[in-house]
């Protein structure tokens, strides 16, 4: 007996997506689906603290009781706090977690320091609207002191580094103090290889674009990381910094809350936390030999969430995502840079993008993001004819459907599917949580294999990845 699929996650209103009433069927909706928990799978993946039976109080609960080793003495009254967010924490959960942490760091921080003015300053990638959106729909602006969304192309501000000037923005900085609060989910493993995780936004999230830019266009995951890095530990960010809250991710769900003034603590734990949990499933996504995939979730293309991992993750499951020994690994998925306009990799060495992937049913996803590198890669079906004049128009997006084809609604599209490609096993990216909607056939050969997966993973794989980080534990 196949159990029901797990409930999606709801389409969202946004400017980068079509209206939730244009999403008129869901994946987990078709009668061929079934769902598969992580638990099942994998019996040894850890207790959560959300979702739990507490609810979204289990949050404030638990960052409360981490908040109380940190060190706040420095702030005084007539001082102003900045909480440094960054959005992909509200795409986690529906965001309401990552929201609830947010609030409970001011509320610590405005109760213990009496602080005249703490404020949220949320960063963003290439959607420069994006946060505003999340403030509005948490209620944030109600809740901080102020709050407001930063872009890579607002004001920005020269930091002086061991590697000479580099720019952050300058809504970042403007306050006596700053407060990194953050996650430890490992989307962006193409960019920081679980290596300085924690430090990422840094030259990311709080940076302008030209520094931010050395992640996508310069010099690429292996080399990109020390600028995160030299701007956090610059003398002008020091003199800011207090400390980090993070909340500490699994594909299940948020395993803990995890603060310290020392964020170089925090980046230790979210490294062996991360190589642990997720681990298992790249690795998992890996042994599936071929596949239609299902975007069904309110994120840009590369972005949507299955089993807890994105998209793009499974677009380079045909390697290791964490072997820091794979030297061309990070860009094999989606670094467009190494491929040329015929959409061939540039170099011999570069591998293609998982050949597992034989279509792809584009059911809902955002613009807002550069995705035409996987509508050229992979034979794309976008369902509605809304969704594909949103592509179209976009100006990040205007090769996308020159690539893919239209189709009037999700059923035709999973027959055409079906047909085109002789197979009828589906994985479905639609933010299902705790587990993954599939079709059965692709459930069955997850469960067989699953074993073997983790006796890899926990014998092989985790030593390896481990010592590469010169992290020294009984995994």
């Amino acid at each position: 007996m196949y159990p029901a699929p797990i409930k999606p996650l709801n389409p969202r209103p946004s400017r980068y997506g079509i209206d939730p009433s244009l999403v008129k069927n869901r994946f987990a909706e078709l009668p061929e689906m079934t769902s598969l928990m992580l638990n099942e799978l994998f019996p040894d993946v850890p207790d959560v603290i959300y979702p739990s039976s507490e609810g979204i109080y289990s949050i404030r609960r638990h960052a409360e009781a981490a908040l109380e080793k940190v060190d706040l003495s420095m702030i005084q009254p007539n001082h102003t706090v900045n909480i440094l967010a960054s959005h992909h924490g509200f795409t986690l959960l529906g965001g309401e977690p990552y929201a609830e942490l947010l609030k409970t760091v001011y509320d610590v921080v405005k109760q213990r320091t009496g602080a005249r003015e703490v404020r949220l300053r949320a960063g963003v990638g290439l959607r420069f609207r994006e946060t505003e959106e999340y403030i509005k729909r948490f209620e944030l602006n109600k809740h901080f002191d102020r709050a407001r969304g930063m872009a890579p192309i607002d004001e920005g501000i020269p930091i002086e580094t061991e590697i000479g000037t580099l720019y952050g923005l300058k809504w970042t900085y403007d306050a006596t103090w700053i407060i990194h609060v953050h996650n430890s989910d490992v989307r962006e493993v193409h960019f920081h290889r679980q290596v300085d995780r924690a430090v990422k936004p840094f030259g990311m999230s709080y940076a302008r674009i030209e520094t931010r830019s050395t992640y996508h266009q310069n010099l690429g995951p292996r080399g990109a990381n020390f600028t995160a890095r030299a701007i956090f530990e610059s003398e002008f960010v020091q003199s800011k910094f207090v400390g980090a809250v993070f909340l500490n991710m699994s594909p299940s769900g948020v395993i803990s809350v995890e603060a310290d003034n020392d964020l170089y603590k925090i980046n230790d734990v979210i490294t062996l936390s991360g190589l642990r949990h997720y681990g298992k499933v790249f690795q998992l996504l890996g042994e599936i030999d071929e596949c239609i995939v299902g975007l069904d979730f309110p994120c840009p293309v590369p972005y949507v969430f299955s089993a807890g991992v994105i998209y793009c993750n499974f677009v380079g499951a045909n390697c290791d995502l964490f072997d820091l020994d794979e030297r061309l690994a990070p860009y094999t998925w989606y670094a467009e840079a190494m491929y040329g306009r015929d959409g061939k990799p540039l170099v011999s060495d570069v591998k293609p993008v998982n050949p597992a992937i034989k279509m792809v049913v584009h059911n809902y996803a955002w613009i807002g993001y550069p995705s035409a590198f996987f509508s050229q890669q992979v034979p794309t079906l976008v369902v509605g004819k809304e969704q594909a004049d949103l592509f179209e128009h976009d100006s990040q997006n205007i090769e996308y459907m020159k690539y893919a084809m239209v189709a009037d609604n999700l059923h035709d599209s999973m027959n055409f599917a079906y047909k085109t490609t002789g197979t009828d096993k589906v994985i479905v990216f639609d933010g299902a949580v705790g587990g993954i909607n599939v079709s059965r056939s692709l459930a069955d050969h997850l469960m067989e294999v699953a074993p073997s997966v983790s006796d890899k993973v926990d014998n092989i794989l985790m030593p390896k990845w481990l010592k590469q980080r010169g992290i020294l534990v009984n995994a």
